[in-house]
């Protein structure tokens, strides 16, 4: 029985302890960029290539292309 002191039986099986694994959060964002773009750039057409100011908290992928009504993506 372990007395909290770190005396107790050793785990069983993959996986058991502290600091096994890799940590939580430290990767990089989707397609290794990085983990948020930020507040200024700009939403690019990946059909067209035509390019819209982004405004902050509206998601590129939430608007439509003017020229060609594809969503758009960040640039």
């Amino acid at each position: 029985m372990p007395r909290g002191d770190g005396t107790g039986p050793t785990g069983q099986g993959p996986g058991t302890g502290r600091g096994m694994g890799q940590s939580q959060g430290q990767g990089r964002g989707k397609m290794g960029g990085p983990f948020a773009a930020g507040p200024g750039g700009s939403c690019v057409c990946p059909n067209c290539g035509a390019t819209v100011a982004h405004v902050a908290g509206q998601p590129c992928n939430a608007k439509s292309c003017p020229k060609c009504g594809t969503k758009m993506t960040r640039g």
